[in-house]
C-alpha cells in the first residue's frame, strides 16, 4: 500500500512515498502531524552523534582498550533494542494503543543509534593499520565495493518492504502482520541486515585497520544471534511455514546461485 504525503517549508515543496505509511499512521496518529516522520531520523541522529563524541574520545585516551570497548557498545546496543521485543507485554498494558510509539521511542531509537555509531566506528576505530604490502589497495576497492552494495541494498528493501515493516509495527500490532512476498525476501531474510553487514565489513576494508576487520568478523555473530533470539522466534508463532523457510533461504548472503537475481535488485529494484 502507498500513500503520498506532501511536506511544505517555506519555500520548498517536497513530495515523497513511503511504502506501508498509511499503516503506521492508521496505528500511530501522531505521526500524521507535520514532521512527525523527521523526529525518528532525527533523535537517532542525536545518539548516533553522542555515541560517535564517545568514540572519538575512547579511541584518543584508551586505544589498547579497543576493539573491546567497540564490542562492549555493539553489545549495549542490541541489548536496549532487544526491550523492544521483552517488554511489550508490559508495555501492552500499560499503554494500550500507544505502545509502540512509547517503546519504539524508549528502546528502539537509542538502540539503532548506538548501533548505527558502532558500525561507523569501524571507519575510523584507533589500532594497528594493516601494512601497505601490495593486496592492500585490493582490500580498499572491495570495501568501497561492498559499502555500496550495502547502501544500495538498504534503500531497495526499506523500498520494497515498507516503513512499517521497517519499524517492526507488526511486534505490538500482530494483525497487521503479513507475510512478505517481494523478491528479496525470496533470496535474503534479513535483507536489511545483511546491507549493514556490508557496510560495516567494507568500512572496515576502507579503513585497512586489524581491530576494524576483527570486530567486522563479529558483526554477523551479533546479527545472527539478534534475529534467533528476538525477531525469528515472533516471525516463527505467526507464521507456522517459517521454519521451513529459514532452512531454504539464507538470513545475510544470497545462495551462489541467487546471485544474478540479487544483482538485478540492486540495479532494478526488481528481478
Amino acid at each position: 500500500m502507498r500513500r503520498q504525503i506532501r511536506i511544505v517549508r517555506f519555500p520548498l515543496v517536497i513530495t515523497m512515498e513511503f511504502k506501508g505509511l498509511d499503516v503506521l499512521q492508521a496505528h500511530i496518529p501522531d505521526s500524521r502531524a507535520p514532521g512527525a516522520l523527521w523526529q525518528v531520523p532525527l533523535w537517532i541522529a542525536v545518539v548516533f552523534v553522542l555515541t560517535t563524541l564517545f568514540f572519538v574520545a575512547a579511541d584518543r585516551g584508551f586505544a589498547e582498550w579497543m576493539p573491546d570497548g567497540e564490542i562492549v557498545v555493539l553489545a549495549l546496543g542490541f541489548l536496549i533494542l532487544s526491550r523492544f521485543f521483552s517488554q511489550r507485554h508490559h508495555y501492552r498494558r500499560k499503554y494500550g494503543e500507544r505502545a509502540f510509539a512509547a517503546a519504539f521511542t524508549r528502546f528502539s531509537i537509542p538502540g539503532l543509534g548506538i548501533i548505527m555509531a558502532s558500525i561507523a566506528h569501524l571507519a575510523y576505530i584507533a589500532g594497528p593499520g594493516i601494512p601497505g604490502v601490495w593486496w592492500r589497495v585490493w582490500l580498499i576497492a572491495l570495501g568501497y565495493a561492498l559499502v555500496l552494495i550495502g547502501i544500495t541494498l538498504w534503500v531497495r528493501s526499506v523500498l520494497a518492504l515498507g516503513i512499517d515493516n521497517l519499524v517492526m509495527l507488526y511486534v505490538y500490532f500482530p494483525a497487521e502482520g503479513q507475510k512478505n512476498t517481494v523478491s528479496i525476501i525470496g533470496m535474503l531474510r534479513h535483507p536489511i541486515y545483511s546491507a549493514a553487514l556490508d557496510i560495516g565489513f567494507g568500512l572496515a576494508l576502507i579503513h585497512a585497520n586489524w581491530y576494524a576487520l576483527l570486530v567486522a568478523l563479529l558483526l554477523p555473530i551479533f546479527y545472527a544471534g539478534w534475529v534467533r533470539l528476538e525477531e525469528e522466534p515472533e516471525l516463527m508463532e505467526r507464521f507456522p511455514d517459517y521454519a521451513a523457510y529459514r532452512k531454504r533461504v539464507p538470513a545475510f548472503t544470497p545462495k551462489p546461485s541467487d546471485v544474478p537475481r540479487f544483482a538485478r535488485f540492486l540495479l532494478l529494484g526488481r528481478v
